[in-house]
């Protein structure tokens, strides 16, 4: 199922980026909970953006409150750019 290959990917990216134990970053976490402020977010945006060869929009990734949201969205953002990759 390609969202779940989706949703690990997300998950390795946070776990990387703030070097936290893979196990202990779950879908149902927040980013209040995994020690995540506003830099760190941004730094994983930068990290989804890089794994996933998307964009993300800036004012819209201010609305996500956790990583359920986050992994929905960059599910919505490659899902949208695999039509098109064929024009390349």
């Amino acid at each position: 199922m390609p969202n779940q290959t989706i949703q690990d990917r997300v998950l390795k990216v946070i776990a990387t980026s703030k070097r936290l134990p893979l196990e202990s970053v779950r879908e149902d976490s927040s980013f209040e909970s995994l020690g995540i402020d506003s830099l760190d977010r941004l730094n994983i945006l930068f990290d989804l953006e890089s794994e996933f060869d998307i964009e993300i929009n800036d004012e819209e990734a201010k609305d996500i409150k956790n990583i359920h949201e986050m992994v929905e969205g960059i599910t919505h953002l490659v899902q949208a750019k695999t039509p098109s990759s064929s024009a390349e």
